[in-house]
């Protein structure tokens, strides 16, 4: 089964073409399954378009889902379109935001932290001056929020849960036991963390997570999935058969896919 859940359109400000353009580049790569996961919008704010170039508008969300599903109709028999989206996670707004998908027929929620302490992860100065201490503080918060998406019960997968070495690859070499407390806690949850291609266009110049974290997670029981990333259609299931071979080399046997939120495990 080839399948990609990661993957955003032009609704979001950021990314080029339209739904249509990445389930047909999906039917072109032979995927059997591709999921939409825009970047939710700023649902706690009360402006409708707070951030255009980063998410899509409150009001352009109902849209967003009718447009989808409209595909998933479209396509049945060709390739099983999936609902998603992918959400910040916000502990002071959790709440709202899982009673607002709640309203919407979402096969699966992509929960990622993309802001550390007001400051986004990708933010490339946000390291200079900080001490050793400091910077252990950062990895350690960092990881304390995706433990708490995990614990929300909110999502069914984690987004690219080392995506902070993204534009500083020493985030890696940050020692600390907050990464195997929150492997930890992930697999006692019926949910996964995503195989991102999309790192190796950053710094860092590989996938998240690294293939360490990957060895930790896979003794820790924690389940996986794959998720290109793709911000242009070219990019669905890229590198699909290289993370497949890899994880079968770490000693993984299985990956997770989802339907109607409900986790499934297949054969790598």
């Amino acid at each position: 089964m080839k399948f990609d859940y990661h993957t955003h359109h032009d609704r979001c400000g950021h990314a080029e073409d339209c739904i249509r353009a990445y389930i047909e580049a999906a039917i072109e790569n032979h995927l059997d399954m591709i999921g939409i996961s825009d970047h939710s919008p700023y649902l706690y704010s009360e402006e409708d378009h707070l951030f255009p170039g980063i998410a899509m508008a409150k009001s352009h969300f109902p849209q967003y889902i009718k447009e989808v599903l409209q595909l998933k109709e479209e396509y049945q028999g060709k390739i099983e379109v999936l609902l998603g989206v992918e959400s910040d996670f916000f502990p002071e707004h959790a709440e709202m935001y899982q009673q607002y998908y709640e309203q919407f027929p979402l096969d699966y929620i992509i929960g990622s932290v993309h802001h550390v302490s007001g400051l986004s992860i990708f933010k490339r100065n946000r390291w200079e001056g900080l001490t050793e201490k400091q910077k252990q503080e950062t990895k350690e918060t960092y990881y304390d929020l995706i433990e708490q998406s995990a614990k929300s019960g909110i999502f069914q997968i984690l987004g690219h849960i080392d995506a902070m070495k993204g534009y500083y690859p020493a985030f890696s070499t940050i020692q600390t036991e907050a990464v195997d407390k929150t492997l930890k806690t992930i697999s006692q949850y019926e949910i996964a963390i995503e195989i991102n291609t999309s790192g190796k266009n950053k710094d860092c110049g590989g996938w998240y997570p690294a293939d360490e974290l990957l060895e930790r997670a896979l003794f820790h029981g924690v389940a996986v999935t794959f998720g290109s990333d793709a911000h242009t259609p070219k990019r669905v299931g890229d590198e699909f058969e290289e993370v497949q071979k890899r994880l079968k080399e770490i000693g993984f046997g299985e990956w997770a896919y989802f339907r109607k939120k409900t986790r499934y495990m297949t054969s790598l």
